[in-house]
C-alpha cells in the first residue's frame, strides 16, 4: 500500500529529526512505524489512533521543521479517508494554533490542510467547527504583509464557501444549476444572443425541474449556508460578521463571494424561503444602498471596481429573480436606465450600459423583464425605458463636438470586434484620444444593446412560428386574422407596437453617418431582422416604416453639389469641355453602403414575399430605380469613382458590383414560383401601379423626363414577364392581370409603349405555349385516365384566355402598327407552338380571314405569312373541324387583290390541302408515304367512312363522322374553278401543282387528260411577242415599264411554265398512285396519250419542258418497277420513246437535244439498275443499241470538241457514269461478250493503225460483236444519216479503258476468259502509243489497267478458282503468250529507256516512272509468285525479260553509262532486285509451290549469269579505268548485287540447278547448308574482285568470302593445338 510506505517514512524522518531535542516525539514515531506495519488499509488506519496522536504531537511541539511533517502527513490521512471524523475538533484546534505562527510555510500548509478539511469527509457539519474553520482562513486573510498568504487565504475561503453551498444543494435536495456569467464575447451581436440563449435555456430548465413549494424548513447544513450569508451580506455593507467571529471583512471580497453564491446556486434562492427572504431584505438593500452611495470607505481607487461588483451582483438578481423580486428589479432598473443620462463619470456610465447591453442580448432575459414589466399594467414599461435610454446615448453623438471622430471610432470598434479583438477601457487614461473612444465604446455598447433588442424579437418570432402560433413566411397560406391568441406571438406584437419608432430612429441615424463596413452590416442585419419580425407579425406600419428608412439608403440621387464635386475628382487636368458636360449629367456614385442596403432589401423581399402585400410599392420602387443606375452609363460604384483620369479606371469591380446586383434583381422575381398566389397577384398589382403612376406622368413630361418614365414602365413590364414565365405552372389566376397591362399599354399614344407592349405580349404567349403543360393535348392522348378530361378543360381554359388577348388587340386596335403587330405576334406563336395549339384554332383561322380583306398590304402579307405556316407545319394538328375553314380561307386569300404573289402562292397552297385531304387524316401512323391508301379499297367511288375497316381506331372512326373528305375535295375543286376565271394571267398558270385522291376516273378524264389536251391548244394558239411590263411612270416624256423576266415575257413562254408544273404534278401523282392508275379500265390508251405528249414536248417544246417530259416518265416507271408492281410493256414504251430520240439524231440538235439526250442517258441507266430483273435478251440488245447511238453521234457531231474544251464531252460523259452498272445479270450471263466487245470498238484497233485525235476509222459495225447485236442495229436504226463507220476518241477511250476493266473483272469466268485475250490485245496496242506519243495519256491508262486485271486474275487463282474447269489449256496458252508478248515489248522496248519527250513536269516523269515500277511489282511479287497456270516457257521469256531489262546498267559502255538518265538506272535496279526476290526463299513467309520452285530454278540460273557478268564487267571497267573514277550507276549495281548476295538464301529445288561438283553438291544436301549454295558458284568471281580498289567493294567481297568459308566448313583453327 502506498499511503503506507509513505508514513512510514515520515515517520522515520520525523524519528530522525526529533531525536535529540524531543525524544518523546522520537519514541512515538518509532512506535507509530511498529503500530503502521500491523495496518494494510485506510479503515485500519483510523481506527489507530496512536499513529494521529504522533502527527499531532509533532505539531505540537511548534517547531518548523517537525509542524511541515505532521501537516503532511495529516493531510496525506485525510486525503485518504484515515482519519475519523470525531478527531476534527482536535485537529482543527492544532490547525488553529499553527495559523498564528509567523512562518510563512507553516500558514500556507495550514491553509491547504484546511481546503483538504472542506473537501474530505470531514467536511464541518456543526457550527462550532464551520467557525472554526472559516475563522482560521479569515484569521490569515488579515495578515496583509504577506501577499501570499493573503490570496492563498482568500481563495481558500472562496472555495470553502463554495463547498459549503454544495453540501446545501446536496442536503436540501435541490437541483444543481449554475449560471456562469463570464460568457466570451463573440464577434457579432447575434453570435452573443444566441450564446446567451444556449447558456439559459438549461438554466431555466433545472430551475424549473426542481422547483417545487417555497419552503421554510432548513437543514443543519442549510442553517450554516444561511449563517453564512448573512455574515457576508453584514461586512459587504460595512458591518461586522459575528457569526463568524469576525469585525470586518472587505467589502470587495464580500461583494464577490455574494456574486458568486446568487449566479451559482438559483436553486437556493428559488426554493428556500429563508434565503430569498435574506435575497430580498438584505442583499437587496445594500444593493441599493450601494447604487445611491457616492463614495466609498474605501477610497476613490476601488470606486470602479466596487461599482462593477454592485453592477454585476445587481445584474445577476434582474436575469435571475426578476420573477420573484418584482418591485426590487423594478427599482433596479430605473436605476440603471436613470444613470445613463445623469452626470456620472464616464467609466460609470460604460459599466452600466454594459449591464443594460447584456439585458438585451440575451432573449430569455428580455422576455421576462417585458412580460414582468412591460406587459404587467401595474409595473412600469422597463424594457421601454432602457431601449429609449440606449437610444438617448446613441443620438446624442449629433450634439457632441467631437462626434465625427467618435463615429469613427464607433466604426473602428466594429471592426475590431468583427476582426475577433475586444476594446478594453483603460482607467488611468485621461487624455483626449482616450475620452474620445470611451465616449465612442458607451454608443458601442448602446447600438449593440439596440440590436440585441432587435435579434431578441426576431428569434422570439422565429420561437412562435417554430411552436406553431404564428404561419411561416414561406407558406403558401398565411392566418387570415391578426389576432393572435398565442402568449409568445402575443409578446412579440407588444413589444414591436412598443419599441419600433425608437429602435427605427436609432438605426436610421447612425446609418446615415456612418461609413464603417462592419457597423453598417451590423445595423442592416438589424434592419433586416426587425423587418422580417414585423412581416411575419403582420406589423403594417412598423414593416412599412423600416422598409422605407432601409430604401432611402439604397440608392441616394445627387444633388448639384456632389455632381460639381464628382466632376472635379473624375476630370483630368486634358479632358476636354464635353467630357465634363457628360460627367456632370446624373452621375450616380453606389457606395458599399447602399449595395448593402439593396442586398439587405433583396433577403428581406426574399423572406417576406408572401406577407408584404401593399408594401411591395415600396420595394419595387426602389428596384426600379436600381435598374436604372445598372443601365445608366453614368453609374458607378465608390471603389470606381476616384480622382484619376476617365480613360485609366478599372471598370471590372464596378461591373462586379452592377452584375450581382443585377443578378439579385433577378433572382426575386424569379423566386415568384414559391410564392403564394395572392402574393403574386400582390406583387403583380405593385408592379401594375408603378408602371400606371409613371404612365401618368409620361403625359405631362419633357424628353428627359419622359425617357425616364418610360424607364419604369420598362421595368414593370419585364418583371411582370418574368414573373409569368417563373410562374406558368398556374398561368391562369394571372394571366387576365398581365395581359390587362399589356393591353393598355398597347393603346396608349407613345409608340415606344405600343411596342413594348406588343413584345411583352409576344413573350408572354409564347411562354405560356411552350411550357411543358402544352406538350401533348389530352384529347388526343390515347391515354384513358379519369383525369383526361379535367386536364383537357383546364388546358382549353388556359389556351383560349391565351390567344383571345391576342384577338382583342387585333380587332379593338384603333393604329395599324398596333393591327401590324399582333400579327407578328400570331406568327411568332404559330411558328414556335403551332403544333401545341388545338382548342384556339377557330378564333385564329377567323382572324387570318378577316385579315384576307385587309386593304393595307403589310397586314395582308403578315396574316398570309401565318397561314402559311399553318400550311407548312399545322396542318396535322388542325383539329377535323376546321379544314373547312382552313380552306375557305386559304380560298380568300388566293381571290384578294391586294398582293399578286399572295394569290400565286395561296393556290399552290390549295393543292397542298388537297394532298392532305387525300391521306385521309388518319392515324399518326398513316401518315407515312403512300400509306393513306392501305385501309381504303382501290375502287373510286369509297371515298367516305364506309371503306374504313371495323379495325381502326375509334378516334379515327369519331373524326370521320366530323368530315366528309369528299366534300373537302369538291370545296378545293370548286376554289380551283372559281380561280380558272381570273382576269390575271399568272393565275392561269398555277392550277398544275398537285392532284392527288378520290375518284381517280373523274380526277383523270375530266381534270388531268383534258388539261393536258386544252394545255396543248392553247400552246399552240398562243402569241409568241413580247410583252410589255406594266406601267410604272414616266421619265423623259416615255413610259416606264415594269421588266418582265426573259422565261416569262411571252404567252407562250407562259404556257411552257404551265407545262412543266402539269407534268410535275403528274409526275408525283404516278410516284404515288401508279399501281392503283394501272388498275384503272382505259388506262393504257390515257398512257399513249401522255406518251404522245412527252414525244411531243420533247422534239417541239423548250428545254424545261423537255426535260418535265422525261422526269415524268422517269419518275412513273422507276418508281414501281423496283417494287415489282409494274408491266412490261410501260417499261418498254418507255425505252422505245428514248430510242425514237436518238434515233432523229439529224432533226434533232441544238443544246436543248443534248441536255435531252444527257437526262435520257442518266434515266437509262438508273431505269436499268432499277428493273434488271424485267430486263431479256431482246430490251438489253435495245438498250445497247441506244448507247451506241448515242456514242456514235456525240463523237461524230463534236469531232473537235476534245481539242477546244480539253474534255469529254457531256453526252459521252453520261455514257462513262452509267456503264458500271450496265452488268448484266445473272440470267443474261451470255450478254457479258456483246457488252463487253461493243465497248471495245471505241479502243484503238490491234490491226489497224492508231487514229488521230478527232478522226474517224472506216469498219464495219460489230466487227467484234455477234451478228444479233448487228442485226437489231440495222434494224433499229430508221435514220439513214447515222453513218456505218467505225468512230474512235483517244480521251473517251482514256476514260473507257478503267470502266471496262472494272466489267471485266466482275465478268463470270467462262465469258472472262473468253474475252481476255481480246482485251489484251487492245491494251497493248494502247500501251504501244508511248512509242509515238510519250506525253499522252492512253498508255498510261492502258499499263494501269492491264497491270490491274493480271494482278487481279493471279489473286483469283491464288485463292483457288476452278478456270481450268471453264477454259480450255490451249486458250490459257494463247492468252499466257500474249501476256509475256505485251511484258516483253513494254518492259524492255519501252519502260526505262531515255524516250523523247516534250519537256514533261518533274511530277509527270515521276508519275511514269511510278507506273512502270508498279508493272515490274506486278511481274515479280505478284504474278510470278502466284499459282499461275503459265507454261514453263512463258515463265522462262517473264524471267528473261526481267533479266533484259536489269542487264542495260551492266551492258552499256563505261562511256555511255555515264549519259544514261538516273531513272534509267534505277529502273534496271528495281529489275535485278526482282530477279533476286524470285531466287530467294523464306520458310517463314514464303508459301512455296510448283509454280513458285518453277519459277525460282529459271530466275536462280538467271540470276548467277547475271551476277558473275556485273561482276566481271566491273573489274575490266576498272581496269580501263585506270585513276579515274567508276560511274555512280556502276558502282551502286554491283553493291547492290553483292549486298543482295549476302542476304540472298535459296530453297533446296533451285540449289539443285546450281552448276556444283556432285560431291560437293552432296555433302552440301547432307548438312543443310545448301541454301546459300550460289555463292559457291560466283567463289571464282568474288575472288578476282577482291583487288578492286573501291573500299566498299572490298569489304562486301571480304563478307561473302566469309559467308563461302562458313558454308564448307572452312574455321580459323589454332596450328599449336
Amino acid at each position: 500500500m502506498a499511503l503506507v510506505a509513505a508514513l512510514e517514512a515520515d515517520l522515520r524522518a520525523l524519528s530522525a529529526e526529533a531525536r535529540r531535542r524531543y525524544p518523546a516525539v522520537k519514541d512515538g514515531a518509532e512506535h507509530a512505524i511498529l503500530k503502521l506495519r500491523s495496518s494494510s488499509s485506510a479503515s485500519d488506519l483510523s481506527s489507530n489512533e496512536d499513529i494521529l496522536r504522533i502527527f499531532l504531537m509533532a505539531c505540537g511541539v511548534r517547531n518548523t521543521k517537525l509542524s511541515v511533517i505532521g501537516l503532511s502527513c495529516l493531510q496525506k490521512l485525510i486525503s485518504h479517508d484515515a482519519v475519523e471524523p470525531s478527531s476534527l475538533k482536535e485537529i482543527l484546534d492544532t490547525l488553529k494554533d499553527h495559523s498564528e505562527m509567523a512562518e510563512e510555510n507553516i500558514q500556507l500548509k495550514t491553509l491547504q490542510t484546511i481546503l483538504i478539511i472542506f473537501q474530505s469527509r470531514l467536511h464541518p457539519e456543526t457550527e462550532e467547527n464551520m467557525v472554526l474553520g472559516l475563522s482560521i482562513c479569515l484569521r490569515l486573510l488579515d495578515n496583509n504583509r504577506l501577499p501570499s498568504v493573503y490570496n492563498t487565504a482568500a481563495a481558500t475561503f472562496r472555495q470553502a464557501v463554495a463547498m459549503i453551498f454544495d453540501q446545501v444543494v446536496l442536503a436540501e435536495s435541490l437541483p444543481m444549476s449554475k449560471y456562469s456569467s463570464q460568457t466570451a464575447r463573440t464577434g457579432s451581436v447575434t453570435g452573443d444572443l444566441s450564446q446567451n440563449i444556449n447558456s439559459s435555456e438549461p438554466l431555466e430548465k433545472d430551475v424549473i425541474a426542481g422547483r417545487s413549494t417555497m419552503r421554510d424548513s432548513l437543514s443543519q447544513t442549510g442553517k450554516l449556508g444561511l449563517r453564512l450569508l448573512e455574515d457576508l451580506t453584514a461586512s459587504a455593507a460595512g458591518g461586522s460578521a459575528a457569526w463568524l467571529h469576525v469585525t470586518s471583512l472587505p467589502r470587495t471580497f464580500s461583494l464577490e463571494l455574494i456574486e458568486f453564491v446568487l449566479s451559482n446556486y438559483i436553486s437556493v434562492f428559488k426554493i428556500l424561503l429563508p434565503y430569498e427572504q435574506v435575497l430580498r431584505h438584505q442583499i437587496c438593500s445594500l444593493l441599493m444602498t450601494s447604487l445611491r452611495t457616492s463614495s466609498e470607505l474605501e477610497g476613490e481607487m476601488v470606486e470602479p471596481y466596487l461599482r462593477r461588483l454592485v453592477l454585476r451582483s445587481v445584474a445577476h438578481i434582474i436575469r435571475l429573480y426578476s420573477s420573484s423580486l418584482i418591485t426590487e428589479c423594478e427599482v433596479f432598473l430605473n436605476m440603471l436606465v436613470k444613470a445613463t443620462f445623469l452626470d456620472l463619470p464616464l467609466w460609470h456610465r460604460i459599466l452600466v450600459l454594459e449591464i443594460l447591453r447584456g439585458f438585451c442580448v440575451e432573449a430569455r432575459t428580455l422576455r421576462i423583464l417585458f412580460q414582468n414589466f412591460d406587459m404587467n399594467p401595474k409595473n412600469t414599461n422597463v424594457v421601454e425605458s432602457m431601449v429609449k435610454a440606449l437610444a438617448r446615448v446613441v443620438s446624442s453623438i449629433q450634439f457632441q463636438e467631437t462626434s465625427e471622430e467618435s463615429l469613427a471610432a464607433v466604426a473602428g470598434m466594429f471592426s475590431s470586434k468583427a476582426k475577433g479583438i475586444e476594446w478594453i477601457l483603460d482607467n488611468d487614461a485621461s487624455s483626449a484620444a482616450v475620452l474620445v473612444a470611451s465616449e465612442a465604446h458607451a454608443i458601442t455598447l448602446a447600438i449593440e444593446g439596440l440590436l440585441g433588442v432587435v435579434f431578441t424579437v426576431a428569434t422570439l418570432t422565429d420561437e412562435a412560428v417554430d411552436v406553431g402560433e404564428l404561419e411561416s413566411p414561406r407558406y403558401e397560406h398565411h392566418p387570415t386574422s391578426d389576432n393572435y391568441s398565442g402568449k409568445t406571438s402575443h409578446l412579440c406584437i407588444s413589444m414591436v407596437d412598443s419599441l419600433w419608432l425608437t429602435i427605427l430612429d436609432a438605426f436610421s441615424l447612425i446609418l446615415s453617418r456612418s461609413q464603417g463596413e462592419a457597423i453598417v452590416l451590423e445595423i442592416l442585419k438589424g434592419y433586416q431582422a426587425f423587418t422580417q419580425a414585423c412581416g411575419v407579425l403582420h406589423a403594417v406600419e412598423p414593416l412599412n416604416s423600416f422598409l422605407a428608412s432601409l430604401c432611402k439608403f439604397t440608392i441616394v440621387l445627387p444633388t448639384d453639389a456632389e455632381r460639381k464635386s464628382f466632376s472635379s475628382l473624375v476630370q483630368s487636368p486634358v479632358s476636354k469641355r464635353s467630357e465634363v458636360q457628360v460627367d456632370q449629367k446624373d452621375v450616380i456614385v453606389l457606395t458599399p453602403k447602399n449595395v448593402q442596403a439593396l442586398r439587405t432589401l433583396f433577403n428581406i423581399a426574399h423572406r417576406l414575399h408572401n406577407v408584404l402585400g401593399p408594401s411591395w410599392v415600396l420595394v419595387l420602387e426602389t428596384l426600379a430605380a436600381l435598374d436604372r443606375v445598372i443601365h445608366s452609363p453614368h453609374a458607378t460604384t465608390q471603389e470606381v469613382a476616384t480622382a484619376v483620369p476617365k480613360l485609366t479606371r478599372e471598370p471590372s469591380r464596378q461591373y462586379a458590383d452592377f452584375s450581382i446586383l443585377s443578378s439579385l434583381n433577378s433572382q426575386l422575381f424569379e423566386s415568384s414560383a414559391l410564392m403564394d398566389v395572392s402574393a403574386v397577384k400582390s406583387l403583380l398589382s405593385a408592379l401594375h401601379m408603378l408602371s400606371h403612376q409613371s404612365m401618368t406622368e409620361t403625359l405631362g413630361s419633357v424628353s428627359s423626363a419622359t425617357s425616364k418614365k418610360i424607364g419604369g414602365i420598362s421595368f414593370s413590364v419585364d418583371r411582370m414577364i418574368s414573373i409569368l414565365v417563373n410562374n406558368l405552372h398556374r398561368v391562369e389566376p394571372l394571366w387576365d392581370q398581365v395581359v390587362g397591362h399589356f393591353l393598355e399599354l398597347a393603346e396608349h399614344s407613345n409608340h415606344n409603349l405600343r411596342n413594348m407592349a406588343l413584345d411583352a405580349l409576344d413573350q408572354s404567349i409564347c411562354a405560356v405555349l411552350s411550357s411543358e403543360q402544352f406538350g401533348e393535348d389530352p384529347s388526343r392522348s390515347r391515354d384513358g385516365t379519369l383525369d383526361v378530361e379535367s386536364k383537357s378543360t383546364e388546358l382549353k381554359s388556359v389556351e383560349c384566355a391565351v390567344l383571345s388577348s391576342l384577338r382583342a388587340l387585333y380587332f379593338s386596335a384603333q393604329k395599324a402598327d398596333v393591327r401590324v403587330g399582333s400579327l407578328k405576334i400570331l406568327l411568332h406563336v404559330l411558328e414556335r407552338c403551332g403544333e401545341k395549339l388545338y382548342y384556339s384554332w377557330p378564333g385564329i383561322l377567323e382572324m387570318l380571314r378577316s385579315v384576307a380583306d385587309a386593304s393595307e398590304k403589310d397586314v395582308a402579307t403578315l396574316g398570309f405569312q401565318s397561314l402559311r405556316v399553318i400550311m407548312s407545319d399545322g396542318l396535322s394538328t388542325l383539329p377535323e373541324d376546321c379544314l373547312h375553314v382552313c380552306i375557305d380561307v386559304t380560298g380568300a386569300y388566293s381571290a384578294q387583290k391586294t398582293d399578286l404573289n399572295i394569290s400565286l402562292t395561296a393556290i399552290g397552297l390549295l393543292w397542298t390541302l388537297t394532298d392532305f385531304v387525300a391521306k385521309g387524316l388518319h392515324h399518326e401512323s398513316l401518315m407515312e408515304k403512300g400509306s393513306g391508301f392501305i385501309n381504303v379499297d382501290t375502287t373510286p367511288q369509297q371515298t367516305n367512312a364506309e371503306g374504313v375497316e371495323d379495325s381502326d381506331k375509334p378516334d379515327y372512326e369519331a373524326r370521320i363522322q366530323v368530315v366528309s373528305h369528299e366534300k373537302l375535295l369538291f370545296l378545293v375543286f370548286s376554289l380551283i374553278q372559281k380561280l380558272v376565271d381570273d382576269e390575271r394571267p399568272e393565275i392561269l398558270g398555277s392550277h398544275g401543282n398537285k392532284l392527288s385522291k378520290s375518284m381517280w376516273e373523274d380526277c383523270l378524264w375530266n381534270y388531268i387528260f383534258p388539261m393536258l389536251d386544252g394545255a396543248s391548244h392553247k400552246a399552240a394558239t398562243s402569241s409568241k411577242d413580247e410583252w410589255q411590263g406594266k406601267e410604272i411612270g414616266t421619265r423623259g416624256g416615255k413610259a416606264v415599264h415594269m421588266l418582265i423576266h426573259h422565261s416569262r415575257n411571252t404567252a407562250q413562254k407562259q404556257w411552257d411554265e404551265t407545262f412543266v408544273l402539269v407534268l410535275g404534278g403528274i409526275a408525283r401523282l404516278f410516284r404515288s398512285y401508279f399501281p392503283l392508275l394501272e388498275s384503272l379500265p382505259n388506262f393504257w390508251s390515257g398512257w399513249e396519250s401522255l406518251l404522245a405528249f412527252v414525244k411531243n414536248s420533247i422534239f417541239n417544246g423548250s428545254k424545261e419542258v423537255s426535260l418535265a417530259a422525261i422526269n415524268c416518265l422517269q419518275t412513273a416507271v422507276v418508281s414501281h418497277c423496283v417494287k415489282g408492281n409494274l408491266q412490261l410493256r410501260y417499261l418498254n414504251s418507255v425505252m422505245d420513246v428514248y430510242e425514237l430520240v436518238f434515233q432523229k439524231s439529224s432533226s434533232y440538235t441544238g443544246d436543248t437535244a443534248s441536255k435531252v439526250k444527257q437526262e435520257i442517258l442518266h434515266g437509262l441507266g438508273e431505269l436499268y439498275v432499277q428493273s434488271l430483273q424485267m430486263f431479256d435478251d431482246k430490251m438489253y440488245m435495245q438498250l445497247l443499241g441506244i448507247i451506241d447511238l448515242a456514242i456514235k453521234q456525240a463523237i461524230i457531231s463534236s469531232e473537235n470538241f476534245e481539242t477546244e474544251f480539253g474534255h469529254v464531252p457531256p453526252v459521252l460523259r453520261h455514257v462513262l457514269e452509267i456503264l458500271p452498272s450496265l452488268g448484266p445479270p445473272k440470267h443474261l450471263s451470255s450478254m457479258w461478250l456483246i457488252l463487253l466487245r461493243e465497248f471495245l470498238h471505241y479502243l484503238p484497233r490491234v490491226d489497224s493503225p492508231l487514229p488521230n485525235e478527232g478522226e474517224t476509222e472506216q469498219s464495219t459495225i460489230g466487227h467484234r460483236a455477234s451478228s444479233e447485236v448487228s442485226k437489231h442495229k440495222a434494224n433499229s436504226s430508221s435514220d439513214k444519216t447515222i453513218p456505218t463507220t467505225r468512230v474512235t476518241s483517244n480521251m473517251f477511250a482514256e476514260k473507257l479503258i478503267p470502266a471496262l476493266v472494272e466489267l471485266l473483272l466482275r465478268a463470270p469466268a467462262a465469258e472472262k476468259y473468253i474475252l481476255f485475250g481480246e482485251v489484251i490485245q487492245n491494251l497493248r496496242r494502247c500501251m504501244m502509243t508511248r512509242r509515238d506519243n510519250p506525253d499522252g495519256s492512253l498508255w498510261k491508262v492502258a499499263a494501269e489497267g492491264f497491270n490491274r486485271l493480271l494482278v487481279e486474275d493471279a489473286k483469283t487463282c491464288s485463292v483457288g478458282d476452278d478456270t481450268d474447269l471453264k477454259v480450255g489449256k490451249t486458250a490459257r496458252i494463247r492468252i499466257w503468250k500474249e501476256i509475256g508478248d505485251v511484258y516483253e515489248i513494254f518492259l524492255v522496248g519501252y519502260c526505262g529507256r531515255a524516250l523523247s519527250s516534250n519537256s514533261l513536269p518533274a511530277a509527270a516523269l515521276k508519275a511514269n516512272e511510278t507506273l512502270e515500277m508498279d508493272l515490274v511489282d506486278g511481274l515479280g511479287d505478284i504474278i510470278l509468285k502466284s499459282t499461275v497456270d503459265a507454261p514453263r516457257e512463258v515463265l522462262e521469256r517473264l524471267v528473261l525479260t526481267l533479266d533484259r531489262c536489269a542487264s542495260r546498267t551492266c551492258s552499256l559502255p563505261i562511256e555511255t553509262v555515264e549519259l544514261m538518265p538516273a531513272h534509267c538506272s534505277r529502273f534496271s535496279l528495281k529489275c535485278l532486285q526482282k530477279l533476286f526476290s524470285l531466287s530467294s526463299f523464306s520458310s517463314e513467309t514464303e508459301n512455296w509451290h510448283t509454280t513458285r520452285a518453277e519459277v525460282s530454278r529459271i530466275s536462280i540460273i538467271t540470276l548467277m549469269e547475271r551476277c558473275e557478268f556485273i561482276l566481271s564487267k566491273f573489274l575490266s571497267d576498272e581496269n580501263n579505268l585506270d585513276n579515274r573514277p567508276v560511274p555512280t550507276a556502276r558502282l551502286e549495281e554491283i553493291i547492290f548485287a553483292l549486298q543482295e548476295l549476302d542476304r540472298l538464301t535459296i530453297h533446296p529445288e533451285a540449289a539443285s540447278v546450281l552448276p556444283l561438283q556432285p560431291n560437293l553438291r552432296t555433302i552440301l544436301r547432307e548438312d543443310n547448308r545448301d541454301t546459300r549454295a550460289h555463292l559457291l558458284v560466283l567463289f571464282p568471281s568474288l575472288c578476282e574482285i577482291v583487288l578492286s580498289s573501291e573500299a566498299r567493294v572490298r569489304e562486301l567481297v571480304q563478307v561473302l568470302l566469309r559467308a563461302v568459308a562458313t558454308e564448307l566448313g572452312l574455321k580459323k583453327v589454332s596450328l599449336s593445338s
